[in-house]
Parts: C-alpha cells; structure tokens; sequence
C-alpha cells in the first residue's frame, strides 16, 4: 500500500477518512508524510480532550456558586465534586478500546458530542430550589468528559513512533488537563460579571466551543485503520504485575492532580474562611494550580524521554512528600502563604509525574516483549487501565478531604494520608524500576 490516506470498502459517509498505511517507526515514512498527519490529529485531539476536561472539572466551579438558597452542606459539596471524578474514572476502560473499535476520529466527533448533555442539563436545570438529588445526577452526567482523556491518549499513543511518545502523549494530556483550569478561569469571568447567581452561565458558555470540537473532529482527524482491540490484551495486561504497579504510581500522579484540582476551592474557603469568605476570593487562585500543573506535563514526558521515567518519577515522588509536608504544617500554623505556595508545588509536580509515568508504560513493554507489535498491544491496553484506576485516585482525594473535615475539621488527616502515599510509591518505583537486580528491565 503506497498510498497514506484511503477509504477503505464499507467505512461509512464520504467524508470518513481511514489510513490504512501507517508506519511511525519507519525514519522515511515519518519525515516525509507520517509526522504531518500525526500532529493535525494531534492538535485536534487536544482541542476536544480539552473540552472534555473542562466538563469533567465543571463542578468543581459550579459548587462555589451554590450558595445558602441551594442548601447545600460543605460535605454535600465535596460529594458533588466526587461522584463525576467516579464516573468519569469508569468510563475510561470503554473509551481507551472504543477508539480501535470505532475509530479515533469518528470516536472523538462522538464523544465531543456527547459533553452537550451534561453542559445543556445544568444550563437549564441549575437554579434555587432545585434538589440535591437532582444536582447530584446533574454532577455525575459531568462525568463523562473524564473518558476522552483515555480515548485521546490511546488514539494519539498509535499515531507516534515510540522515540517521540513521551512528548507527545505529554503534550496531548498537558493540553487536556489545562481544561481543569480554564474551566475555573471561566467560573471567576461569571463571577466577576453576572455574579454568583448565575451559574448556568458556566455551562451555557461551553456549548458553542463543544460544537466546534465534534466538527474539528469531523472535518480534520483520521481513523487508523491497523488499530484492532485484541480480546487478549486486558486478559494479558491484568496479569502482568507491571501493570498494576504503574496504576498505583498514576493514582499518586494523576489522582493527586485532579483530586486537588476538584477540591481546592472548597478547602480553601472550609479551612480559610475568614479569608475566603466569598466564591470569588477563592475563584481568584483555584486556577493557578491546575494551570501549572497542566503546562508542566509535557516538561515531564520530556525529562522522562532523555533522563528515563523511573528517575524522574521516584525523584518527583520525594518531592510530592515534602510538598504535602509542606501544606500540613501549613494547616498547623494556620500560614496562608506557605499552605498555598505547597499546594501550587504538589499541583506542578503531579503534573511531571503524569508525564513521567506514561512515558514509562511503553517503555516497560518495549523491554518485556518479545516484538514491536506485542509491546504497542499491552502498553495501549494498560494506558485505558492505568488512566481509570489513577482516576479513581481523584475520587479517594475528594472522600479524604470529606472525611477529615467531617472528622477533624481541617484536612490534616488527608494531608497525613497523602504523604504516607507518596512515601509508598517512592519506595515501590525504586524497589521495582531503580534498584539494581536482575529483574531490572532495561531503558525504563
């Protein structure tokens, strides 16, 4: 086959495009046509990854406009904020194999279209009197913006050659999870404007940009046609103890990063209150966080790539100890300015360790199995398992937090928690990866 792009017999509507030829690894291939296609796919992927992101991290805005007419406790909050973290980490098992199923473009159009439902709800049903049933479904139909992420990664993972992933994957999910901070950047434009009692603006304001990614997807990205799901590969992967090691590493990385980035709001104006005594006090600062961490990504994948994702990673982990260490003395002391400058350190280097640790999943299959082939198989199935159960890491955060308010009255039981685990996976990356032995598998 010479040709790059074709339509393949029974593919669909005219437009459809499949590739049926597609060879990253080939230095020819790549330079003349390969890396061109990869990053116009690319770039719209992070476009609608984007969106996905924003919706996912919807609530964590729209509780801090749900002021006393909502009545709506501090723990009813956090739970709202908890339960699309949950339904977005489960969606992320489909969506990693829907894109070789279905194909990454028509899947990303699909999934695009789908964050209307959520965005469309709550700018019509968000409103005084409402019940908290109802914003609890409203919360959760959030959820699933969380499943693109997956789907993104997974599409974009068969698009590079292995040499260029950990950038690319970096860039792809740096792109993605500024969305956490974009959304919150909106929230503090309404509130500054309309003010709190117009929260479905929030909403409303995401409908026009979510049309335009489903037809981004539509009119720019391509299907490859050599992606298949292999019946075998979630069998395979979940044997692998590997697999299972790198998933408790991503709860710690990408847990942490969108567990904050949902819940930081609400600690900043439950443990501060006297100095975050309105929505937009906080609103002003929830941003800086999940910005830093989202641009820092793709810094991660970089290291990883020229210093090997298991050094960073075990480093980054240190690191994350001593920046929870740094917020529980914060709390301690009652200090502001440190509790914020520990909570922005754990937000930047949970971005590094996101893009670390991705970069470490191919590679640990590069050095295991047997082929090219067999290694892109297992590494694209413990993306989709690895990206849910780190989500789910998320979910933990949300309920650490709820609990230790509930129970202490300040978040200094979750901080403890939080140190005990990246004390954990410290060990467990060099014990594993690092540690000299002959089990080491080379290049991770």
């Amino acid at each position: 086959m010479t040709t790059i792009e074709q339509r393949l017999p029974g593919a669909g509507t005219a437009g459809r495009r499949w590739i049926a030829d597609w060879r990253p690894e080939d230095r020819t291939f790549w330079e003349e046509t390969g890396a061109r296609v990869a990053r116009r796919n690319l770039a719209f992927s992070i476009f609608s990854e984007h969106i996905g992101f924003s919706v996912w991290s919807l609530w964590s805005v729209l509780v801090l406009f749900l002021g006393p007419a909502y009545h709506v406790d501090p723990a009813g909050k956090f739970l709202l904020t908890t339960v699309p973290t949950a339904l977005g980490a489960a969606l992320r098992l489909p969506y990693t194999f829907a894109i070789a199923r279905f194909g990454g473009r028509n899947w990303t159009m699909f999934s695009a279209a789908l964050l209307l439902i959520p965005a469309v709800s709550a700018a019509v049903l968000i409103r005084p009197g409402v019940s908290f049933t109802t914003l609890l479904v409203l919360a959760a139909v959030a959820g699933v913006g969380g499943g693109n992420f997956a789907s993104s990664m997974a599409n974009i993972n068969a698009f590079y050659p292995q040499r260029l992933k950990g950038w690319a994957l970096g860039i792809n999910a740096g792109g993605g999870n500024i969305g956490v901070a974009v959304v919150q950047l909106v929230g503090l434009a309404v509130l500054a404007t309309a003010g709190r009692d117009h929260p479905r603006l929030v909403a409303g304001i995401y409908i026009p940009f979510i049309v335009l990614a489903a037809l981004g997807a539509a009119l720019r990205m391509d299907n490859l046609a050599g992606m298949r799901n292999d019946k075998r590969a979630m069998r395979d992967v979940v044997k692998d103890p590997h697999s299972w090691i790198m998933s408790l590493l991503y709860v710690g990385t990408f847990g942490s990063f969108i567990g904050f980035g949902f819940a930081f709001g609400q600690v900043l104006q439950v443990q501060f209150t006297a100095d975050f005594d309105t929505p937009i006090k906080a609103a002003y600062l929830t941003f800086l966080g999940p910005l830093l961490g989202s641009l820092i990504r793709p810094v991660g994948g970089w290291a990883a790539d020229r210093l090997g994702g298991a050094r960073v990673t075990f480093w980054n982990f240190v690191a994350m100890g001593i920046g929870a260490a740094i917020v529980l003395t914060a709390s301690a002391e009652r200090s502001l300015p440190l509790f914020l400058t520990g909570f922005v350190l754990l937000f930047v280097l949970s971005g590094v360790g996101n893009g670390s640790t991705y970069k470490m999943i191919p590679a640990i299959f590069r050095a295991k199995a047997p082929t090219e082939e067999e290694g892109r198989r297992l590494s694209s199935a413990l993306i989709g398992v690895a990206g849910a159960i780190g989500a789910f890491g998320g979910v933990l955060v949300n309920l650490a937090f709820r609990q230790s308010f509930l129970t202490y009255k300040t978040g200094d039981g979750a901080y403890v928690a939080f140190i005990a685990y990246y004390v954990l996976c410290s060990a467990v990356t060099w014990a594993v990866y690092l540690r000299r032995s002959p089990r080491r598998l080379p290049g991770v």
